[in-house]
């Protein structure tokens, strides 16, 4: 049979989350006149279909920026706009669900696509460690705070780059610099946001997050001796590491090799950095090391503890207790429970109570959606409709306090009306060489990674 001519420009639709759909655009689409990018669609974050990429960062080539459309309706917006290439743009989606989509990608007609590091990342000007995750929820967050504390200790002066999170208006958001909390507050930062920066901002780190990361990274290297790329999700970093740890949950193994893009991220590690071996079973670690020689032979191999640390653990003896946790690793992160629920057991509460009989709006849409999530509180607000019920769900619940294991200041978000109480994880070094002592040699010259991507 005579096949289709090919034609220009090549019709493109980007599936993603915010984050990485942006990243790729920008770099790979929206100066090339072979491609019209004629939608995004969006998933896993809500209310950020119906709204469009604008013009001001989409470019001359689209006076009216895109839109941004659901994820649900992907076979009707192929045939309806007779796309020619899907391209998968986000993280932390497993296999199997990721060929779904491509499945309905190819029967509507077109290519489906997933582009890679030597397409999408960015080169710096000066040394870049990246921390990444074969799934979210891994301990990226307090590994990046250690490190950076490291490095600080030897003079360094660091520039802290994060995996992007716009959820709001996406002009004001092209290129953020976060020095101080005022700066979270100017910006209008989500709940989910705030987690990842304002332990970064403790620790008098200067963070930068956005859209543009072109315009980003010039302004990190400006300022920095070195950048450490803090990943979110399960992604590649958008710049090229020169040192790349990847880290892996032996709470669930198997998921290295079970997610996109997690495994690829593992497979291009230098250091793979086995976390929370303090809490996990033997047999867990020793699936994941496995796994990990196997997939990546090359790469080092260090373990590390994510030990719980508790403000007045005596107060949550005997109380009835409500968990709040860090939203994206309970959600999409797919984990049933994490540091409030394991400070709140170590500290003997005496009843941990169910939040879903409590759950108002959209946090019982949260619980429908993720029915994987265990007696806890997910801390979601990515909008003023689940801050509202986030704190009403909270209120309504027959508790004596309230364990955060969210990382940001929940009380100065929300009016709570129980006394709280801050858990948090923390990195630790476990076993010779550790992590510290790797990172040391690259430094120093002395620990060579892996060829990567040009």
């Amino acid at each position: 049979m005579p096949t289709p001519k090919s034609r220009e420009p090549v019709r493109v639709l980007i599936m993603g989350a915010a984050g990485r759909d942006f990243h790729n655009f920008n770099l790979c689409y929206r100066d090339d006149p072979r491609y019209q990018v004629i939608a995004f669609t969006a998933a896993q974050i809500p209310e950020i279909a119906g709204r469009r990429y604008p013009p001001e960062l989409a470019g001359e080539r689209y006076p009216d920026g895109i839109p941004i459309l659901e994820e649900s309706e992907l076979e009707e917006i192929c045939r309806e706009q007779a796309v020619d290439k899907v391209v998968l743009a986000y993280s932390d989606i497993s296999h199997e669900q990721a060929m779904h989509q491509a499945s309905i990608a190819l029967a509507a007609g077109a290519d489906f696509e997933i582009l890679g590091p030597r397409r999408t990342m960015l080169h710096a000007a000066v040394p870049v460690i990246a921390v990444c995750a074969v799934r979210t929820g891994c301990g990226k967050s307090q590994t990046c705070r250690w490190l950076s504390k490291r490095l600080k200790a030897r003079g360094l002066k660091v520039a802290v780059i994060r995996h992007p999170m716009p959820y709001g208006d996406l002009r004001r958001q092209a290129v953020q610099r976060f020095a101080e909390r005022a700066d979270l507050r100017r910006a209008d930062c989500t709940i989910e946001e705030r987690e990842e920066y304002e332990p970064h901002l403790a620790l008098g780190n200067v963070l930068y997050a956005g859209v543009d990361y072109a315009a980003i990274l010039k302004r990190a290297e400006a300022e920095a001796d070195i950048i450490l790329w803090d990943g979110g999700n399960n992604d590649f970093p958008f710049i090229r590491p020169d040192l790349h740890i990847v880290l892996a949950d032996p709470l669930r193994p198997g998921h290295e090799t079970s997610h996109h893009p997690g495994e690829a991220v593992l497979r291009m590690a230098d250091i793979a950095l086995v976390a929370k071996t303090n809490s996990a079973a033997d047999a867990g670690i020793r699936q994941v090391i496995d796994n990990i020689r196997r997939i990546n032979p090359r790469a080092a191999i260090v373990r590390g503890a994510s030990p719980v640390a508790v403000d007045n653990p005596a107060l949550i003896r005997g109380k009835r207790v409500l968990v709040v946790e860090d939203g994206p690793s309970i959600t999409h992160g797919g984990m049933a429970y994490g540091a409030g629920y394991i400070a709140a057991t170590q500290a003997e509460a005496g009843e941990i109570i169910d939040p879903r009989p409590y759950a108002l709006g959209e946090i019982a849409k949260i619980y429908a959606q993720y029915p994987h999530i265990g007696p806890v509180l997910p801390a979601v607000g990515y909008h003023p409709a689940q801050l509202q019920a986030l704190a009403d769900t909270i209120n309504r619940a027959g508790a004596d306090l309230v364990v955060s294991g969210t990382p940001c200041d929940l009380a100065a978000l929300i009016d709570i009306n129980k006394p709280l109480i801050q858990a948090r994880y923390e990195f630790a070094e476990l076993g010779e060489p550790g992590l510290g002592a790797l990172v040391d040699a690259f430094l120093e010259g002395e620990f060579h990674p892996l060829i990567k991507p040009s």
